[in-house]
């Protein structure tokens, strides 16, 4: 799974769904107030299928970008056969 969810985005979609779940766990606001699972879950796991639907990210390229290896090293003498 590639994380899509960036820094910035996670701390809203954590604080707000944390805060929805709270709100209608104190029966403060309707049960709707439990949808605030999705944006907390999303924020805990860095992932959201709707971003990954549409091709969508909010994390910066280099945090994005998959960590490459480095080409194996050669250690045959050059000019010879391998």
């Amino acid at each position: 799974m590639k994380f899509n969810v960036g820094t910035n985005d996670r701390l809203v979609r954590i604080i707000v769904g944390y805060n929805l779940i709270a709100l209608a766990a104190t029966s403060t606001i309707g049960w709707w107030g439990w949808i605030g699972v999705i944006p907390l879950l999303t924020g805990i796991f860095k992932y959201c299928p709707a971003y990954a639907l549409f091709h969508f990210s909010t994390r910066p390229a280099e945090e994005s970008a998959e960590k490459k290896e480095p080409p194996a090293e050669d250690h045959t003498p050059h000019g010879l056969p391998g």
